[in-house]
């Protein structure tokens, strides 16, 4: 059984998981985190289901390497293309941002219509509608994949004008489905959420899966009796494949608590 005080190991194709360790970070103050963004390799939305299963076995035998206790799958595309394998691959808790936030839509929606918005590997996987018509077949899912939304974000360029002309040209025709929530699929796209908000007006609930995920591991640690005893001192520590610093620089705008510094791996060793 691993350690109960162990970190979590947390992963994502670049700075979007931030977004759901931010959460995990809130919801569960006590656990500490080894954080891996794959800033060399981003975006992971326009590569083959093929190439995202390599990117992620590489990253899970890192972070195995730091002794995790649950692998939290902070990457839309990844939780869509490589789960199962990864699941299979370890003997500790795997959980993904895909069925929490799919569930969060299907009990937020009054009028059964929901919109998806994600890369496009996770859009052509299908893998909210099919969780969405197990909860309800009588939902009706209407996706668009939004490709630039990432390297936007990727960039800063979070209330650019040149992001507002992108998310208006996306989304526009959405709102002729009459969606009454609008799931953020891709960990990255929360933090475009005032411009996604702007464009498809307040009577749109946006669902951003982070919350569900970092509820449904804390359900999950709790099951597993691997929730941290708080004997020890909480630690983050922090990774990535490629531009040490603008990774901190970016972390330190999104977490609760700075960053400092991060490592550079290379992952293409495991």
């Amino acid at each position: 059984m691993p350690d109960v005080n162990a970190p979590i190991g947390v992963f994502d194709s670049g700075v979007g998981g931030l977004t759901v360790a931010k959460e995990i970070m809130r919801q569960l103050p006590g656990e500490s985190l080894v954080y891996f963004g794959d800033t060399a390799r981003v975006p992971y939305g326009s590569k083959s289901g093929q190439t995202v299963c390599k990117y992620s076995r590489q990253i899970v035998n890192f972070l195995l390497t730091k002794q995790v206790k649950a692998i939290v799958i902070a990457c839309n595309t990844a939780s869509a293309l490589a789960r199962e394998e990864l699941e299979e691959m370890v003997n500790i808790p795997v959980v993904d941002v895909v069925r929490p936030g799919a569930k969060m839509a299907a009990d937020d929606t009054k009028n059964n219509n929901i919109g998806i918005i994600g890369t496009e590997s996770t859009v052509k996987s299908g893998i909210y509608e099919q969780f969405l018509h197990q909860i309800n077949p009588e939902i009706t899912v209407v996706s668009k994949a939004c490709p630039l939304f990432v390297p936007l974000v990727e960039e800063g360029l979070l209330e650019d004008r040149v992001t507002e002309d992108i998310v208006s040209r996306y989304l526009h025709d959405m709102k002729e489905y009459r969606i009454d929530t609008l799931v953020l699929g891709c960990t990255h796209y929360p933090l475009l959420r005032g411009v996604i908000g702007r464009e498809m007006g307040e009577d749109v609930r946006l669902i951003n899966p982070a919350y569900e995920t970092a509820k449904s591991l804390k359900e999950l640690l709790k099951k597993e009796n691997l929730l941290a005893s708080g004997r020890a001192g909480r630690t983050h520590a922090y990774y990535v494949s490629d531009g040490v610093e603008r990774f901190v620089a970016f972390a330190d705008s999104v977490l609760p608590c700075r960053v400092g510094n991060a490592q550079v791996v290379d992952i293409e060793a495991y």
